[in-house]
């Protein structure tokens, strides 16, 4: 099989092999969070306290709505990862021509449902008068380049499934920091208000995805398609539909239990709402190394459940785990000293008031997610290594578990205690998923005729005779 650059992960140490594939990966969705949070500090610091509750207030929703279009792509690349693995040439290009027609299909069809409802969908989360318009401005641009978004999401899953996860990291970078310069353009110097800081976004992403459809024609050989690749096939795009559906619902079904929280922090008031905007941009931040883990985690367990090798998954499954707990114990040491500087760069220095009320409460909304982030390791290296063995379905059921815990944090407990409630929302979500996921991975794990437990002791036997 020509790979060029394509990477195979079914051979070689599983620590090292997760390591590389995934800094790159780190990298690469640090900045992508850089996108969200140069448009909040900008937002922050030149349009003042309302805009940036308005940009913060839209977070949820976006996440529901991305978030689907997202885990739509993610599921897409499984089936190409696991082909890869089989040294299935044929089959792996007739996936890609497939979800090039599913991936139109989908951003278009969000697109015009999206922006149609947008306006209600503020209503329904109950938006205070005040920072409404800002939401709208905002969240109805970025609808609007959903194409776009799916555009890179799509194409970077095909190309990480292959093995290469350093290409999507450089064309982020070039992107951002294109986004930068937009972002700053465009409400400083042309006075676009939230506006501009949505459109930044949407032209930075344009770019990035139209920056890998370019380097995947060159570089990858394997995914050259003919005319009879491009044809639609319906049994492909069942099995993209079986894996990618399950996996943007779960994104979804998570996000309707943030916006049910989001709900609750918004009849909280303007203060609240600027404290967790800012205190989840510093956490979605701190985040991304465990969300480079669960891609990783996916894709080493789509090549080598493809290539027959389920004891490597699990090898990779230990390997991923060390990794994140030492990053959780640093981290927590960072959000502790460091933290409350983190959470200054959305604020207005000058604005006493909105330091003395904003600060503590988003200090306290990112330390209370910060010592729970073990948990939250496993919900990402845990549900992403089951759909990559290909139980998509089962990460709807995490989702929603996670759903049923933030919900019943917005609707029952945050109008009894308040802004404590909100801090600690996330990890009681992430603690009701683990309890769903680690059954769930063994059991996963066992229908690929691998139970680690009894590996090792006859293991040991094999050695003892």
């Amino acid at each position: 099989m020509q790979k060029n650059s394509a990477r195979d992960l079914t051979q070689g140490s599983p620590m090292g092999l997760i390591l590389s594939f995934m800094l790159p990966l780190v990298f690469g969705l640090l900045f992508q969070q850089f996108y969200s949070m140069v448009d909040t500090v900008v937002v922050g610091k030149f349009l003042g306290v309302d805009a940036l509750a308005g940009v913060g207030s839209t977070g949820s929703i976006n996440f529901l709505v991305l978030g689907l279009c997202n885990g739509i792509c993610a599921g897409f690349a499984i089936p190409v990862a696991q082909k890869f693995g089989q040294r299935d040439e044929e089959g792996l290009r007739r996936f890609v021509g497939s979800m090039i027609w599913l991936g139109a299909g989908i951003a278009l069809l969000v697109t015009v449902v999206t922006m149609t409802m947008c306006r209600t969908f503020l209503t329904w989360m109950r938006t205070p008068e005040e920072t409404f318009g800002y939401a709208f401005d905002y969240i109805y641009i970025i609808f609007l380049g959903i194409p776009a978004t799916m555009l890179y999401n799509l194409l970077s899953g095909i190309i990480r499934s292959l093995g290469d996860s350093r290409t999507p990291l450089v064309f982020l970078i070039l992107s951002s920091l294109l986004n930068v310069v937009l972002d700053v353009a465009f409400i400083v110097s042309f006075h676009m208000g939230v506006a501009g800081a949505a459109w930044a976004t949407l032209l930075s992403q344009l770019i990035s995805g139209a920056l890998c459809l370019i380097y995947m024609a060159k570089a990858f050989p394997i995914l050259r398609l003919s005319r009879e690749d491009l044809r639609f096939r319906w049994s492909y795009a069942r099995r993209l539909l079986n894996m990618g559906l399950p996996m943007g619902l779960q994104y979804s079904i998570t996000a309707i239990g943030s916006i049910l929280l989001q709900t609750a922090v918004n009849g909280l008031g303007a203060a609240a709402m600027a404290a967790v905007t800012a205190g989840s941009k510093v956490n979605m931040l701190c985040c991304c190394p465990f969300d480079a883990i669960g891609t990783t985690a996916a894709t080493f367990a789509g090549q080598n459940l493809g290539a027959g090798k389920p004891e490597r998954i699990h090898e990779g499954a230990k390997a991923c785990t060390v990794l994140g707990g030492i990053y959780a114990l640093v981290i927590l040491a960072v959000g502790h000293y460091w933290g409350g500087s983190l959470i200054t760069l959305f604020l207005d220095p000058e604005d006493a008031a909105a330091m003395a009320s904003i600060l503590p409460m988003s200090h306290q909304f990112l330390m209370a997610s910060v010592i729970f982030y073990v948990p939250l390791l496993f919900v990402n290296l845990l549900r992403f290594t089951i759909q990559g063995l290909g139980y998509s379905e089962l990460a709807v059921i995490a989702g929603a578990m996670e759903m049923v815990a933030r919900g019943a944090f917005g609707l029952c407990l945050v109008p009894w205690l308040g802004f404590r409630a909100v801090c600690f929302a996330s990890p009681a979500a992430w603690i009701m998923a683990d309890l769903f996921l680690f059954p769930a991975y063994f059991s996963c794990m066992k229908k690929q005729g691998y139970v680690p437990h009894v590996h090792r002791i006859s293991g040991k036997r094999a050695k003892a005779q």
